[in-house]
């Protein structure tokens, strides 16, 4: 295939000329203060709850993530959008999820529903009236690689990730795959080409990173690179190598109730939760550990185990990333961020999905799952799980290491409230690059994030007046201390997330004018950022609302 040179980078034919990107910024990016433009590495687990990870509570071995941890700056107050393919286009583009064009899901060419419903914010696929990280940072003179889960479209060319900004492409298309022996449609693919078969033995966290780290060790030139780096793991299906659920089994008989407490006394330890927000209930349809049979009990522990043993691999293998760049020499000028796509999942069922035959099966995929019951756990102290706007569902952990940009914040906890289209003008601070206002010959919508690199430099920022969130006609709005959240159609509720980020106490009845406002300015929001219309989309969320009656 004919090659160009293009201002010293090469581009294949047939994918977007950054020359034809309008240099005028719509944000003037200050000059990064490392002493030359940092290497950029985005970390994306999939499906994990806020309380995975040992720095932010768990008891699931993850070293590697809890040494960033000690050596960058966690964030307790980050925001997702509550579900895969929404979180990764505004992650990708700056934007909120339905400016990008992905209100809801991605269209692929597996997908039995078509998700394009006919409006602007819904086509399932990323427009053209955006920008990737990719490539603005590729018209910056970087080098830039992905490895991992995209979904974010690919029922035609040129919604590949190769064609939207990336050098080299290594990974998943769709949503999800075996672990162990992905097949198309949802197999594996290289730059633009469809892998039939994977070589045994095979696991996809251990191949996303291997390939990850051979683009970086095949770059022959000096200039920064950018990678992204998105894992399946924790996602169902529960696939796991051997090895590591072993060290796993039997940690988990104690039950999801006692684990959540557990997690919750760390996290009061470790400051990232005050011990006055308590625990949420655990909602009224999961039942008690106690009230499992002994066989139920032991199909549980082994169920978590699968899980956590999917958490440590991908921790293993970051720590695999993290030495590489020690022993060349780049980790002190790397800026690297880790986050979790959304809350932990309860898909599948309440005591999980698939029989315990299915778990690792390498030929079965669906939602082969630990269940909501485990969720609940993984999202401990928080209410709520993917798809939905409470606490459990939209916070993530946040971990950012960037030793050349840190000034005495090394190992501090940063409250500062921030979400996912804060992660661009962090990226378009850090490396220089301009924003463009147009490019392909299409207007590019303004991004309305901020960089977080001042937490980094001095511990605080200039706070968001508002944030917003909408999923499956699940709302949210924080206002400083204050959220509130609801489905549409139904009242709000609020709460006030200083005392009660746990979303315990309703104090919608206390603060009518409050409500108001919010519900006035949320639909100001709403209608100016795509939300509305929705077009075809009319499915009845009552019943995943009402999930949320606790035992209390």
């Amino acid at each position: 295939m004919k090659t160009l040179r293009i201002a010293g980078f090469s581009l294949l034919s047939g994918l977007l000329l950054f020359s034809a990107i309008s240099h005028k910024s719509a944000q003037n990016p200050t000059p990064p203060k490392a002493a030359k433009r940092p290497n950029i590495i985005l970390i994306m687990a999939d499906d994990m709850g806020y309380s995975d990870i040992g720095c932010f509570g768990s008891e699931i071995p993850t070293p590697n993530l809890d040494k960033l941890a000690s050596q960058g700056v966690r964030f307790t107050q980050f925001y997702n959008s509550a579900r895969c393919c929404p979180t990764r286009a505004s992650l990708m583009t700056g934007l909120f999820p339905h400016q990008a064009g992905i209100g809801h899901m991605t269209r692929e060419p597996s997908n039995r529903i078509d998700y394009d419903y006919g409006v602007y914010g819904y086509r399932g696929e990323l427009n053209r009236n955006c920008v990737t990280l990719a490539e603005v940072l590729k018209s910056a003179g970087y080098h830039t690689y992905m490895a991992g889960k995209w979904h974010l479209g690919s029922s035609t060319p040129d919604l590949r990730p190769r064609q939207r900004g990336f050098d080299r492409y290594y990974g998943l298309l769709a949503g999800a795959s075996s672990y162990l022996d992905p097949i198309q449609p949802r197999g594996i693919w290289q730059d633009n080409e469809p892998l039939e078969k994977v070589e045994q033995p095979f696991y996809t966290t251990d191949a996303f990173t291997d390939h990850a780290l051979t683009f970086l060790s095949e770059q022959n030139d000096q200039q920064p690179f950018f990678l992204y780096l998105a894992f399946t793991s924790p996602h169902w299906p529960l696939h796991a190598l051997e090895k590591d659920i072993e060290q796993f089994r039997g940690t988990y008989r104690q039950g999801w109730d006692a684990l959540r407490q557990q997690r919750f006394r760390k996290q009061v330890k470790e400051g990232i939760a005050p011990e006055q927000w308590g625990l949420s209930a655990r909602p009224e349809i999961y039942p008690a550990w106690a009230k499992q049979d002994t066989a139920k009990q032991q199909e549980m522990d082994y169920r978590m185990a699968v899980y956590a043993a999917q958490v440590y691999r991908m921790d293993q293998n970051i720590g695999k990333l993290v030495d590489y760049l020690k022993k060349s020499g780049k980790l002190d000028n790397t800026l690297l961020v880790f986050l979790s796509d959304n809350g932990a999942c309860q898909e599948g069922g309440v005591l999980g999905g698939g029989t315990l035959s299915d778990i690792n099966d390498p030929a079965k995929g669906g939602a082969i799952s630990y269940g909501g019951v485990w969720a609940n756990a993984s999202n401990t102290p928080f209410k709520g799980f993917k798809h939905v706007s409470y606490e459990g569902g939209i916070a993530t952990p946040l971990i950012v290491h960037y030793p050349a940009g840190t000034t005495g914040q090394k190992g501090k906890i940063a409250k500062t409230p921030g979400y996912l289209i804060d992660i661009m003008p962090t990226f378009i601070e850090a490396s220089g690059a301009t924003y463009p206002t147009e490019a392909n010959g299409q207007k590019i919508q303004s991004i309305e994030g901020k960089s977080l690199l001042p937490v980094l430099a001095k511990g605080t920022r200039q706070p968001h007046e508002y944030m917003y969130w909408e999923h499956e006609h699940h709302r949210a709005i924080r206002f400083g201390k204050w959220k509130a959240v609801g489905v549409i159609g139904a009242p709000w509720e609020l709460y006030d997330l200083e005392a009660d980020r746990t979303e315990r106490h309703n104090l919608a009845a206390n603060h009518p004018e409050l409500v108001s406002k919010l519900d006035q300015q949320w639909n100001t929001w709403a209608n100016s950022h795509h939300v509305f219309p929705k077009g075809s989309m009319k499915p009845d969320f009552s019943k995943e609302w009402n999930f949320f009656k606790t035992t209390e």
